[in-house]
């Protein structure tokens, strides 16, 4: 889609006064809402543009960045899924809209976790692709890697390039690598949480993604997933691994994983 047609989808955009932010969002298309989270370091651009593009077809699709993220600017706050699961339902409070399918990927489906804890009547389906609900279920070759980031590293990605051409002030970007720092080093564990989640969930995962599989089949068991559903009514939560795809390669699969969440929010 060229340039000038992603602009004739775009139903709706601006920024929502949030928590102190100025959160940027758009919305594209109509039907029922679904919001869609963007990961760390990431914007609405590219790989998430393209999920709302075939969402909108059928469905209204609100897109936001977080909080020192593209569009919107930071303020003097940690950066937590606590706080930015706070921003989203606030945003639905802002746009008028009582509830809505989630879908988020990375940091975005850790916010998409926190939503459905902390708002739980915001929330109807809820995918959370390539998260967990604790830091356990990190691949441990990360978590050594996270103090030795530097804003540096990220020179010539399309992180910074796209931080440098959207954000408010392209100089914070030292702050957002700092806040993500200290998001990535914090323990966290919500799993006394999550295993009262009661809304329909579809847990996305590649084989080789930044949660390892033992954590990934612990979230769909302490949901009441993988039962013999022939014999037993099925459950609310599912499980999609896609093979031979990495954490960043997730969101580039959408041939793979788009005809299931399609199948997901269309069941009844």
């Amino acid at each position: 889609m060229s340039a000038t047609a992603q602009q004739k989808a775009v139903h709706k955009k601006g920024y929502a006064p949030v928590n102190g932010l100025k959160m940027y969002y758009e919305i594209h298309g109509a039907g029922a809402p679904i919001v869609l989270l963007h990961g760390a370091y990431m914007t609405i651009e590219g790989p998430m543009r393209k999920i709302a593009q075939e969402l909108s077809g059928t469905r209204q699709v609100i897109v936001a960045e977080f909080q020192a993220h593209g569009r919107t600017g930071d303020i003097d706050r940690d950066i937590t899924c606590e706080n930015l699961a706070d921003d989203v339902a606030a945003l639905l409070k802002h746009l008028r809209i009582d509830s809505a399918d989630v879908m988020g990927f990375s940091l975005g489906g850790a916010v998409v976790l926190q939503l459905a804890i902390r708002h739980p009547q915001a929330v109807k389906k809820m995918i959370s692709m390539s998260a967990s609900y604790s830091d356990e279920g990190i691949q441990p070759v990360f978590k050594p890697l996270v103090p030795t980031l530097t804003p540096a590293l990220f020179e010539g990605t399309i992180f910074k390039q796209q931080y440098d051409s959207l954000a408010p002030n392209p100089a914070h970007f030292p702050r957002l690598v700092e806040k993500l720092k200290k998001l990535d080093m914090s323990p966290q564990n919500w799993e006394k949480d999550y295993v009262n989640i009661k809304h329909s969930l579809l847990l996305v995962f590649g084989d080789a993604d930044g949660t390892t599989m033992e954590h990934a089949t612990k979230m769909l068991t302490k949901l009441g997933g993988g039962v013999m559903g022939d014999l037993t009514p099925m459950p609310a939560v599912s499980l999609l691994v896609m093979p031979h795809t990495s954490h960043l390669r997730v969101l580039e699969r959408t041939d793979w994983f788009m005809p299931m969440v399609m199948e997901f929010l269309n069941r009844k």
